[in-house]
């Protein structure tokens, strides 16, 4: 599927583009030098008869998505909430893209229903609505449950979606490839590991087992969070092509004369989006990656409802700590430090100069202190921070992907709200908090006791693991015994660790 035929698909991709009117406005809004426009137009123009007309009652750009497939549609939510990279006409227009495509038919979703539950849907629901929203993988029905007479939404995924996403991202695999052939300087960002994650984030996302899952665990881990709320997982009414969970009622976030309407405070709430977000990704490692406007809502109360948790992201103990690290740095203009986090956990080589790394790193921070966020521009700021990268060889974490894209659209989203609002000051106490709890003498006592378990329970097992080594070694170097001595330290060592740990941990908790 990745060979030369998508060839065909990238011409018509292009072809697309232009036929749709979509290139122009692409290549405007992201301020693209006029040598780099003139090339793209002459390049792809001779092809445009080729390109999918698409719904010409859109506008240009999301007539062109939407004409490309799914894959296309999820580029153009992230943009959509970033109306200082792309400009805000832009980003009102692609706002259609997060839950208001063309829906498939009611009698479809009810098929699906069926299918996958083992029951019609008129049994299993006294009432179901024509879509509520459409996104690009699956849309939401308003529906109420004939047992109980319960309100709930129920998301259906899309037919044949599984197939169109499949072609997409097929198609990314061989530009990934491609780039990294016969363009060497992309190597360092790791085209085909970035479409690795995202295959792998988009097969989860068309299981909806698996969302209900993560809605599930991601209600535990928030349940004490002041104003949020995750809707309830209805189990036995779900399955892989059909969820059902409570309904979430209240104003959509991106509708803001509709949360004016009903009297909440937009600045309060731009400032817990982030206050959220970051606290979901370094408190439980689990956090929503796809928080985008279409996924959020405003109850009555004031509470901010999530909800669609087909991507979601994790990132484990240690990069939680390396990130809040790196954004507390950034947050106290501690550039120097900054740059030690960097080359600490290895992401700049070894090779690089720490100090020079760390004066690169104070251009892109400087810019955004002292300054009203009005005044940002999150577009020339993430340019700079890439060109500093790209000069000091650091390659891309496909870890910390998910990460850095949510946080850009999560600013948008805060920002959509209450454009005045910045990142770092509303970071700050968050992110100071996980540090004084992660890294400090506490932290320290934990990391102990929980090295000290682990050993522990291995520490029985040692001297049968041990004494199978001996066996293997002496089988497999008959002729030289006297290279045992490793391993009779090692089980010496692993006493002693196990001992030592132990004694140490109970010392400083007990």
């Amino acid at each position: 599927m990745r060979g030369p035929h998508n060839i065909w698909r990238l011409i018509r991709t292009g072809a697309t583009l232009e036929r749709t009117g979509a290139m122009g406005v692409v290549l405007e809004a992201f301020n693209a030098p006029k040598p780099l426009r003139l090339i793209a137009r002459t390049v792809v123009w001779p092809f445009r008869w080729i390109g999918i007309k698409g719904d010409q009652s859109l506008p240009p750009v999301v007539r062109a998505l939407n004409a490309l497939g799914p894959a296309y549609i999820k580029f153009g939510q992230v943009l959509s909430t970033r109306p200082d990279v792309v400009g805000g006409e832009l980003a009102n227009q692609m706002r259609v893209l997060q839950d208001k495509l063309p829906p498939f038919s009611i009698e479809q979703a009810k098929q699906a229903v069926a299918a996958e539950l083992d029951q019609s849907a008129d049994e299993i629901y006294s009432e179901f609505s024509e879509p509520v929203a459409a996104a690009s993988i699956a849309q939401v029905h308003k529906a109420r449950l004939a047992e109980t007479g319960q309100v709930v939404a129920v998301k259906v995924l899309r037919p044949g979606i599984e197939r169109a996403f499949r072609k997409d991202v097929d198609a990314f695999y061989f530009i990934a490839s491609f780039a990294e052939l016969f363009l060497p300087g992309s190597r360092r960002l790791k085209p085909t590991d970035v479409v690795e994650h995202f295959d792998g984030v988009v097969t989860g996302e068309l299981d909806l087992r698996l969302e209900s899952a993560s809605a599930s665990e991601f209600a535990a881990n928030t349940a004490n969070d002041a104003g949020f709320q995750v809707p309830t997982i209805l189990w036995q009414h779900s399955g892989r092509r059909v969820m059902t969970m409570d309904w979430a009622e209240g104003a959509r976030m991106g509708d803001n004369a509709a949360i004016d309407a009903a009297g909440h405070d937009r600045h309060a709430l731009g400032s817990r989006v982030l206050e959220l977000f970051l606290s979901h990704a370094l408190r439980d490692g689990f956090f929503h990656a796809d928080m985008h406007q279409g996924n959020l809502k405003v109850a009555p109360n004031g509470d901010i409802i999530a909800y669609d948790f087909g991507i979601m992201g994790h990132i484990d103990e240690y990069t939680r700590r390396v990130y809040a690290e790196i954004l507390f740095g950034f947050i106290q203009r501690d550039y120097q430090r900054v740059a030690e986090v960097h080359f600490e956990a290895g992401y700049v080589p070894a090779n690089r100069d720490v100090d020079e790394f760390a004066r690169a790193l104070r251009a892109v921070g400087e810019p955004i202190f002292g300054m009203d966020a009005t005044k940002i521009s999150m577009g020339r700021l993430l340019n700079y921070l890439f060109e500093v990268t790209e000069r000091f060889g650091m390659e891309t974490r496909t870890e910390l992907i998910l990460l850095q894209r949510t946080m850009v659209v999560v600013e948008g989203v805060a920002r959509s709200l209450d454009e005045t609002i910045n990142i770092w000051d509303v970071a700050k106490p968050v992110v100071g908090d996980y540090i004084k709890d992660s890294i400090g003498p506490k932290a320290l006592a934990n990391d102990l006791w929980k090295t000290a378990k682990v050993l522990a329970r291995f520490g029985p097992r040692l001297p049968g693991l041990v004494e199978d080594a001996l066996i293997a070694q002496v089988a497999a170097e008959e002729k030289r015994p006297t290279r045992l001595w490793p391993l009779l330290a090692l089980s010496a060592v692993s006493g002693g660790v196990v001992a030592v740990a132990g004694t140490y941990a109970a010392l400083v908790l007990f």
